[in-house]
């Protein structure tokens, strides 16, 4: 059985999220690639065929709320939703559950009602006899309209006769047909049944057919689920766990009493209910309905959800709540990211949906009281909010936590804040901790793939991407990159440093390997940027540095080169070359190494942009050289063609034609694509790109994941402003 407690989630990238759903087998390597690369995203020609009138198709986040253990068994519960906080708290309220053993869920049966309303009814008892009577014929009647659906296990289980007395002294019978639909929702099935036997339940009344629809109070699909809070997992902060169980049962009672605050409490149980549906392709409105009309049932409008304290003074939740709900048909079909959720919770039926549903509804439910309780539901939503904002300005991993604290604690959470913060903290980390190995990244305007045959590549420095430093260890040798949250000893590398290391030290003839490694990046991993090579520069400069060694850049540069091939298999050399001269340049090595480096007028107005996807190196440079392989002078025609473009790039780019630049960048990035190494992802954030007025827009690197890089003289802030709206973070080039 796969676990669902994934320790630290929230730290993880999107592809490392994705990456550890596979790890872990919540999805499979199909699912993977459709959550990678957007193509589980709805387009605009299938919307189309799902409703009327469809001009495109609005986007909100899809997430998994994590830790969940429902009768025994460890679920991933996938959520789509807007409001911040839902899925974190939704996710911690059942951290805290596994330790007693997470959530108890029921669901008895499962029947849809199918109501036919007859009106103008002459003899009202004379109709409810005849209707008792046929009962066995209409049920017949009933099942021969969906023959397959008795094939499956379902079908029409009872017929119910009710009598209404509406207004105007008018008598009204309700005949509900209950339904069970199997896997299915059923709404349109159960439908069809009372439209067809509603001809037969009018002509044995003696009246109209008024109305025949399904209901969706679906009081005989309850799902009751439980939870058992241990009182000393109940303590936060400065709030004891008495007073926090305390609290959250005085809420719960409040509800009981005052409807006002019923309906707030059921509605962020509804958040929780609500966000799972909508990821599984469910009807939410119906749910919603139901659910309501379910609380008010009994005459007074009551909480779905109360919350009372057991014998051990344990704090013991209970919800019960009408869920119908399907995982095949209607909108799942229709919807590829709606199938992928229903296949990562591992349901096998509607009922086990619906009662993982309920469980969720509860954890929400939990949370929401607790924060109540303690320091009010607001200083959650405002930390969630502060951790968006460093986000959006990519504070890295190792001052994350803290900025959040200080953006919270100062009230102005706000981006513009978050980088005042964040530079202050870096010049005075830098202050006390100075490390003397620096190195550059880097971005390929133009080049790509081509370099690796002798072409020419037109790159662009990121200048001291990477600082490093080492010292002496009296105990075990360890390597720190903060930044990418990493921190281990170096013989238990699981990070490709190691390696890179072990050159390192082979290469400077370093005998003792006793040497701790402390390392900063702005760069992320895997984004095509050159953080590899500017690992090994910054190391190896770090060694000079500290034994004296006396490395000139040349053999700093070759050493970084050996180190390249680790990663890259068969490298071009650009990475290394730029991390350790740090300058823009025209580079090739047709039959030797050539570098013309470029002297710039001004910084070229670039905003580089990172996909969710990490760009593996060696993957595209061996998939380019299959293609090749298998269309030999096809291939070598389109990277010439590159090698015209890279030397044109770099003359408009000395002259600050960044018109042309542009241009030029356009025309690669659709031979890149031509030879396979763009994805869907790159060549939306492309487009995004253009649309808010790049000049040029392109992958840099190798492709298959990874960044794109943009042109924007006169928009950069417009375009910078577009990739944060889309979600994608970014950096600006400051040369």
């Amino acid at each position: 059985m796969s676990n669902s407690r994934i320790k630290g989630i929230h730290r993880l990238s999107v592809a490392e999220r994705i990456a550890e759903l596979r790890r872990l087998g919540w999805i499979d390597a199909a699912d993977a690639e459709l959550l990678l690369q957007g193509k589980h995203v709805l387009s605009p020609a299938a919307a189309d065929k799902i409703i009327e009138n469809v001009v495109a198709v609005y986007a909100l986040p899809f997430a998994i709320a994590a830790n969940f253990v429902i009768n025994g068994r460890d679920t991933i519960v996938p959520m789509v939703v807007e409001e911040p906080s839902i899925v974190a708290a939704t996710s911690n309220a059942a951290r805290l559950a596994r330790r007693s053993g997470g959530f108890t869920v029921e669901c008895p049966e499962s029947l849809l009602a199918g109501q036919v309303h007859v009106a103008g009814i002459v003899d009202v008892e004379k109709a409810l006899s005849q209707l008792q009577q046929a009962t066995p014929e209409l049920l017949k009647l009933a099942n021969a309209v969906h023959p397959r659906l008795a094939e499956r296990g379902g079908g029409v289980r009872d017929i119910e006769i009710r009598r209404l007395d509406v207004a105007n002294a008018k008598t009204v019978i309700a005949v509900h047909f209950l339904v069970d639909t199997s896997d299915a929702m059923g709404a349109n099935l159960v439908n069809t049944i009372c439209e067809s036997v509603a001809p037969k339940v009018a002509e044995l009344c003696g009246g109209q057919v008024a109305l025949r629809i399904l209901s969706n109070l679906a009081d005989r699909a309850l799902v009751t689920a439980r939870v058992r809070y241990r009182l000393d997992d109940l303590a936060t902060g400065d709030f004891d766990a008495a007073t926090v169980r305390d609290g959250i049962v005085l809420a719960s009672d409040i509800a009981v009493a005052d409807p006002y605050r019923a309906a707030t409490h059921n509605k962020g149980i509804m958040n929780g209910i609500d966000a799972i549906a909508i990821a599984t392709g469910n009807d939410w409105r119906a749910i919603e309905a139901g659910a309501h009309a379910f609380a008010a049932a009994t005459g007074r409008y009551l909480p779905l959800a109360t919350w009372s304290v057991d014998d051990n003074g344990d704090l013991v939740g209970e919800i019960r709540i009408p869920l119908k709900v399907g995982i095949v048909g209607g909108t799942v079909a229709a919807n590829s990211a709606a199938a992928v959720a229903i296949r990562m919770t591992g349901v096998e039926s509607a009922s086990e949906l619906a009662e993982l549903m309920a469980a969720a509804g509860l954890a929400q439910n939990f949370s929401a009281l607790r924060a109540l309780a303690t320091h009010g539901i607001q200083d959650g939503h405002m930390r969630l909010h502060a951790r968006s904002v460093a986000s959006s300005a990519n504070v890295p991993a190792a001052l994350f936590d803290e900025l959040v604290d200080e953006l919270v604690a100062g009230g102005d959470i706000k981006i513009g804040k978050a980088r005042e913060i964040l530079a202050a903290k870096q010049q005075s980390w830098a202050a006390a901790d100075p490390m003397p190995g620096t190195a550059a990244g880097k971005i390929i305007l133009l080049g790509e793939h081509a370099v690796v045959y002798g072409k020419h590549a037109l790159a662009l420095p990121i200048r001291n991407a990477v600082s490093a430093g080492v010292t002496k260890s009296d105990g075990r040798a360890m390597i720190s990159i903060p930044d990418w949250g990493i921190s281990q000893a170096i013989g238990e590398d699981d990070c490709g440093v190691a390696a890179v290391v072990a050159v390192i030290l082979t290469k400077l003839e370093i005998k003792e390997s006793r040497y701790s490694i402390r390392l900063r990046s702005a760069l992320p991993r895997a984004m095509g940027l050159g953080s590899s090579a500017a690992l090994a520069v910054a190391i190896v400069r770090a060694f000079d540095a500290e034994l004296d060694l006396g490395l000139d850049d040349a053999r700093i540069n070759a050493i970084a080169f050996e180190c390249e091939k680790l990663a890259h298999g068969t490298p071009s050399g650009i990475d290394n070359t730029i991390a350790t001269y740090g300058e823009p340049m025209l580079f090739s090595h047709a039959e030797s190494l050539q570098i013309e480096r470029l002297t710039l007028a001004e910084p070229p107005p670039i905003i580089i942009a990172y996909s969710h996807t990490p760009g593996i190196t060696k993957e595209q440079v061996a998939k380019v050289r299959a293609l090749r392989d298998r269309l030999g002078q096809h291939v070598d025609a389109l990277f010439d063609e590159i090698d015209a473009l890279s030397l044109a790039g770099a003359a408009a780019l000395t002259k600050s034609d960044y018109e042309v630049l542009g241009e030029l960048m356009n025309i690669c990035q659709g031979l890149l694509n031509a030879i396979g190494v763009s994805t869907a992802e790159l060549e939306g954030m492309v487009n995004i790109a253009r649309a808010a007025g790049a000049a040029g827009a392109k992958l840099t690197g190798a492709g298959g994941g990874g960044s794109i890089v943009a042109l924007c003289p006169n928009r950069v802030t417009e375009v910078s402003n577009a990739f944060q709206a889309a979600g994608f973070e970014t950096l600006q080039l400051a040369n």
